[in-house]
């Protein structure tokens, strides 16, 4: 009864004051997450039930990738040119049916041309969730609502992971559908409570430049936030590919493995409220450079694992620490460097990172695991954390964060309004 009052006060400052339009999304977040299914088990199932190599494995999951790729570009300028809502959708539905599809195909040809089509789609709700957060959410209050829409993606992704191992038991069809029809209920959600949120477009004056997607690659200093999302994204894809495939050959069964990848989940819905007001008035840079420590080094310690579930747990739990610092802190850095009226361009730019790593993460690590073994492969997962963490301090002071005139300066800090909303300068 004593902690009840400062519970209570920690839930509002951590959930109140957000817009209504805020907690529909999330709400459709989690429901569409409390079903996803197969990007998690496809590796397992393609090798496992099917009895395709590891290699073909790693394949699919690159062409999942590439379509992710493809489609984080063209989905961007969508979400600025006809809206947010529209350009989310056509993602959902399309995610749904060919999830579906994907459950009743057989072949390696079309297997790996429908896995193309779901990353595609799948992928192409990130730039306008991204931007839709930015366009309801005030800048001080945006950390906080990237990390409650991280918090309930994971919610349901650890739920989800538990009792898929369970359902896979008795046959992966009903993953497919179930992720297929979760998916559709997230897009009923946002028609019915979502309107659009896509700012006014703003009158052209001779003397500004239209900001199209080559002002966004020009912007050095943002570009060098995407490479180093790209380097950490690298590793973490390794989750839900090479990891399952090593778990696999050391002998854990798809329960354990469930349960094992769904603590990844468990731990942020538990710690992701507490540990994003402790890094409150933290220095943004060195909060980055420590999530991509523990990402780097919770991978790779996969290597000393073994066939021990409880020494894989330990990994996910480094690693699920760092994500917790590493995501919505980024999420808010990225939300400052876009533009209003340029939102999908630089979402979808930044998704770009993230889907590049889906197709190439899953064929290197495929070729490393399958060639060089287990060892080499995390060990190259703890050298890109520390590269990135060197990257974030270097970039931190570079852009003035000691001095405390950047965007890097502190998670949940902001800059004046005026120079957090117009495009940055030449770079």
């Amino acid at each position: 009864m004593l902690v009840t009052p400062r519970f209570r006060r920690m839930i509002q400052e951590t959930a109140g004051g957000l817009p209504r339009q805020f907690w529909w999304l999330w709400v459709s977040t989690l429901v569409n997450r409390l079903g996803a299914f197969v990007v998690t088990f496809l590796a397992l199932y393609l090798t496992s039930t099917r009895g395709y190599s590891a290699s073909y494995a790693g394949l699919v999951a690159a062409l999942f990738g590439l379509g992710s790729t493809a489609s984080a570009i063209v989905a961007g300028v969508l979400t600025d040119r006809i809206g947010r809502r529209p350009t989310l959708l056509a993602a959902q539905l399309g995610t749904a049916l060919f999830t579906a599809v994907l459950g009743f195909t057989d072949g390696r040809v079309a297997i790996a041309v429908v896995a193309f089509l779901v990353g595609f789609c799948n992928n192409a709700t990130r730039p306008a969730i991204s931007a839709i957060i930015a366009d309801i959410v005030p800048a001080a209050d945006r950390v906080r609502a990237y990390s409650l829409n991280f918090w309930a993606i994971n919610l349901g992704f650890g739920l989800s992971s538990a009792v898929a191992g369970l359902i896979a038991t008795h046959g992966y069809l009903t993953l497919f559908l179930l992720d297929a029809l979760s998916t559709v209920l997230c897009a009923v959600v946002i028609f019915v409570r979502i309107p659009e949120t896509k700012p006014d477009a703003p009158v052209e004056k001779a003397d500004e430049p239209t900001i199209g997607l080559g002002t966004v690659f020009r912007d050095s200093r943002f570009m060098a936030v995407v490479g180093l999302t790209l380097l950490l994204a690298l590793v973490i894809q390794q989750s839900s590919t090479t990891l399952a495939v090593d778990m696999g050959r050391q002998g854990v069964t798809s329960v354990e493995y469930g349960l094992v990848i769904g603590l990844n989940g468990l731990l942020i819905v538990l710690l992701q409220i507490p540990l994003t007001r402790w890094v409150e008035n933290r220095s943004r840079s060195a909060m980055l450079a420590a999530a991509a420590l523990l990402i780097g080094w919770g991978f790779g310690m996969t290597a000393l694992a073994g066939s021990s579930a409880w020494f894989y747990a330990l990994t996910v739990t480094i690693w699920t620490i760092g994500e917790i610092f590493y995501t919505p802190t980024l999420m808010g850095l990225i939300a400052e460097l876009s533009p209003t009226h340029a939102r999908g361009r630089y979402q979808g730019v930044y998704s770009l990172s993230w889907s590049l790593a889906s197709f190439l993460g899953p064929a290197a690590g495929g070729v490393l695991l399958e060639r060089a073994g287990g060892g080499v492969l995390w060990g190259a997962c703890a050298v890109c954390g520390m590269v990135a963490a060197a990257g974030y301090t270097l970039l931190g002071k570079r852009t003035g964060a000691a001095a405390g005139d950047g965007p890097l300066v502190a998670v949940g800090v902001t800059a004046p309004a005026a120079e957090a909303e117009k495009a940055p300068a030449d770079a």
